[in-house]
């Protein structure tokens, strides 16, 4: 088979990094892919979001399986025109895809789905959401309505933080249409997981469950990320609940979306946080693999990937079974200085990992320098990951401290308590 994977970032290295072994794939590509995909895959110089110029390419060069990775271009409607094409494409459409680019949407389908979720109120108004806020004090949350690459979401600790954020999202315009309407709901004291499937709109197929840690700082502490490290499994939820979450959680919600007619293709990510009662309720719902659990959940996987999502992208992943490692795995970016705000792109990096520290450093934000290709540098704020497995969570993450060591560029962080 001949795959294109469409993204550049850490989590397509690793869809990379898995299809590359199935015996099945004959060529890989990936676009635009990075300084890490280049070694396993050939790079296509085509952003996510040149959806036409992405078709287009993918019929010239024949490509059997298209995976989409980041989230944009499910919501821009990439899966809608390659169909449109004759294009065989792993992901949700447009129409399913607002399950996460709009949390009113998601929200009033889990409502209507009898899913358990915070209260929330929805408004376009800034001084509506403001009076709500005032009213309701504080904890309380607050959510951009679309997409704003996992930082459109603040969990405020005093009603003058709320207040702050939502003049930054509806009166400032910091997230750009994404902040035109928001959610602002009731906040859940407990803590949070990642339960993650394949659907082929008929089958849910479960994948292990994962734990990503969104504040930048130890202590999580400072401002929200797309995400600083992961771990699998989590104590909040065992492997072994992850398929009654499935039954409570998702089932409903796609046979909500099926009565609507929209019938979900593609992976699913619901987040979820377990109360003091062991009670789980939805936070939200995703429609790609989470950034960087893919980077923990993959190195567990030991069936075909490829193999899975062909099966799905037909309706036949009622015939798939899923192998997995009963080993832990963790995983730990490093950002460049000034994530999740403005930061220098362009930085020298240097590893001196080897097989011998077992680890896998997946790229995230790199690029090959212009002048000297074998020289990688910089581009965005997550830069890398680096991913081990273990017989113990604490196990893989002693690896990956020794391991990250040997990484360097400069303005490089990373928390150092991932999994505490």
């Amino acid at each position: 088979m001949k795959v294109l994977v469409v993204g550049g970032g850490g989590r397509e290295h690793a869809l990379c990094w898995k299809i590359k072994q199935s015996p099945l794939c004959t060529k890989l590509y990936c676009a635009p892919g990075n300084a890490g995909t280049r070694e396993i895959a050939e790079s296509v110089s085509l952003q996510p979001g040149n959806l036409g110029a992405l078709a287009l390419w993918a019929l010239e060069n024949r490509i059997d399986l298209t995976v989409v990775g980041p989230e944009a271009p499910l919501a821009e409607g990439i899966v809608d025109m390659f169909a449109e094409h004759g294009l065989r494409i792993f992901g949700p459409t447009k129409e399913a895809a607002m399950l996460e680019s709009s949390k009113s949407f998601a929200k009033e389908v889990m409502q209507r789905a009898g899913v358990k979720t915070a209260q929330a109120e929805i408004f376009e108004e800034f001084e509506k959401a403001k009076q709500y806020v005032l009213d309701r004090g504080a904890p309380i949350v607050i959510k951009a309505d679309g997409l704003a690459a996992g930082k459109g979401v603040a969990v405020a600790k005093t009603t003058e933080a709320a207040l702050k954020f939502l003049e930054e999202v509806m009166l400032r315009g910091s997230f750009g249409a994404s902040g035109s309407r928001v959610v602002v709901e009731e906040f859940i004291d407990g803590r949070e997981a990642s339960v993650m499937a394949i659907v082929d709109g008929l089958t849910v197929l479960p994948l292990v469950v994962s734990q990503d840690y969104k504040r930048l700082l130890d202590g999580d502490q400072g401002p929200n990320t797309g995400g600083m490290g992961a771990i699998s499994p989590t104590p909040v939820l065992g492997d072994q609940g992850v398929e009654n979450l499935v039954g409570e959680i998702m089932v409903p919600v796609l046979r909500e979306l099926a009565s609507r007619g929209i019938n979900y293709t593609g992976f699913l990510y619901a987040g979820i946080i377990v109360d003091a009662g062991r009670n789980a309720s939805v936070l939200e719902f995703n429609c790609r693999l989470g950034d960087p659990e893919t980077q923990v959940i993959l190195p567990r996987l030991e069936s075909d990937l490829l193999a899975a999502l062909d099966c799905a992208a037909s309706a036949r992943l009622s015939s798939v079974e899923l192998r997995w490692s009963t080993r832990a795995a963790a995983c730990v970016v490093a950002a460049s200085r000034g994530y999740p705000g403005v930061v220098e792109d362009g930085k020298l990096i240097t590893s001196s990992l080897t097989a011998a520290d077992n680890c896998v450093l997946f790229h995230a934000g790199t690029i090959a320098d212009a002048e000297s290709p074998e020289l990688v540098r910089s581009k965005g704020g997550r830069v890398l990951c680096v991913s081990a497995l273990g017989d113990t969570v604490d196990d893989a993450l002693r690896q990956i401290y020794t391991g990250i060591e040997k990484v360097q560029f400069e303005g490089m962080h990373y928390r150092r308590d991932i999994g505490l």
